[in-house]
């Protein structure tokens, strides 16, 4: 993964904690192939880890929340504004999304009891399919229980060892799985320059041959940036070197578009366009799993053989309630996403006028603030939450050591008041902590 530890920062890391970690008992198997301290990335996440605590920094991860996590929340007993969950349009806790999940335990239990091929198929779960279906213009739709496994099991089943994946840099860790699995190249493109895509996807292509399949990936609306590809060109550039078009629609649902349709809605595209649309339950839908909606030959083919399908038990019926209420609710009352988008332009505009780095987020439901530093951006998150604002840190190795980042998830729910509160407690935190101490390669 690109920013890592160089050579010389790693053993200058090394040796400014060697003191603290001298004390330290030795690992068992050390030495020996048994030992898990050889696994890739386990170095540098115990530098980044010793480096925290040789601080007395409180790890920021892991916070948790004393009840339901909306626009507000509760960690440690304290209330605070909250900024880490992704209830877009506050439909987690709505009394009509509590109501459905509550009848559907009622009815069919808290499990499924199986897989849905053999004995877990509940009527809830086509009824889901086919308002997803709808929702993207498609012929059909199938539910899985994780939205992670959703893109390993339909990449990794989909693409084979002859094929090859071309892709968006900031593209989620289950898409980089999923290509993984299915053994095909993987080419990644620097985030949302389609230009670069399709140079990348213009040379595999030649280099292939006419048999193997290609795909191009990105996202709807980027986790980790906040901004969108030009959906439009994405689909011709699919077309004109006969390649699928894959979007992950994880962060888009509910969030872009006059209706929360999504990126077709919001840049005025044709749906049809795209060859495989992929969502989450666990965002605006309120519940957990994730969804692919395509043709209906492609689905069906799944179905019958996709292993993270066939081989998983089914979507636990309450969750799928809890979905289809949540999109329900979704299509009855717009004015929910148009509430949540002026929130995301709102709280964007309060941190740029302070001078803080939003980065390309074009002001949805992901405002990264980048802080550049992992021991700052720590730091910062902690002020933060000491003055009743709750927020996610990003730190390296999740992303390169210089662009780690604070990101606020956005709610339709969150006031005037909680925009301006945030705004004003991050300038505090940032002026607050005065100078953070430097350690090679990680500090500011």
């Amino acid at each position: 993964m690109s920013g890592g530890l160089s050579a010389t920062a790693r053993m200058a890391l090394l040796a400014r904690l060697s003191k603290r970690r001298s004390g330290e008992a030795p690992a068992p198997d050390a030495g020996s192939a048994r030992d898990f301290t050889t696994l890739p990335g386990m170095r540098d996440f115990g530098l980044l880890k010793t480096a925290l605590q040789s601080l007395d920094m409180p790890s920021p991860l892991f916070q948790a929340h004393d009840g339901l996590a909306g626009a507000h929340s509760r960690i440690q007993g304290r209330a605070v504004v909250n900024f880490t969950s992704y209830n877009y349009l506050g439909l987690n806790g709505d009394p009509r999304v509590l109501a459905a999940a509550k009848a559907a335990v009622d009815r069919y239990g808290v499990s499924p009891s199986g897989s849905r091929i053999l004995s877990g198929e509940r009527d809830l779960h086509r009824e889901l399919e086919r308002a997803l279906a709808a929702l993207h213009g498609t012929e059909a739709a199938l539910t899985f229980v994780s939205g992670h496994a959703t893109n390993v099991t339909t990449i990794g089943h989909l693409m084979s060892p002859r094929d090859i994946v071309v892709h968006d840099a900031a593209i989620h860790n289950s898409c980089t799985e999923g290509v993984r699995l299915s053994g095909a190249r993987r080419i990644p493109f620097a985030h949302n320059d389609l230009g670069a895509a399709e140079r990348e996807l213009a040379a595999a292509r030649r280099g292939a041959g006419k048999a193997a399949r290609a795909l191009l990936l990105v996202e709807g609306h980027y986790s980790m940036d906040g901004d969108s590809p030009d959906l439009a060109r994405c689909i011709e550039i699919a077309r004109r070197h006969d390649a699928w078009l894959m979007v992950d629609e994880a962060h888009s649902l509910g969030v872009l578009g006059a209706t929360g349709q999504g990126i077709a809605e919001a840049q005025g595209v044709d749906p049809a366009g795209v060859d495989i649309w992929m969502g989450t339950l666990s965002k605006t839908l309120s519940a957990c799993g994730g969804y692919i909606a395509a043709r209906a030959d492609l689905i069906d083919w799944m179905r019958h053989t996709a292993p993270g399908f066939v081989y998983s038990v089914a979507l636990p019926p309450a969750l799928a309630a809890a979905a289809l209420e949540s999109l329900r609710i979704l299509r009855a009352e717009p004015e929910r996403v148009a509430r949540l988008q002026a929130n995301g332009l709102g709280l964007r505009e309060r941190l740029r006028a302070r001078g803080f780095d939003t980065g390309t987020s074009q002001g949805g439901a992901v405002l990264p603030v980048i802080l550049g530093s992992s021991v700052r951006t720590a730091k910062v998150a902690a002020a933060l939450l000491e003055r009743g604002v709750a927020v996610q840190t990003v730190t390296f190795p999740a992303v390169p050591e210089q662009s780690a980042r604070l990101r606020f998830f956005i709610s339709s729910e969150h006031s005037a008041a909680d925009l301006d509160q945030a705004a004003e407690a991050l300038s505090q935190a940032v002026s607050g902590i005065g100078r953070v101490e430097s350690l090679p390669g990680l500090g500011a």
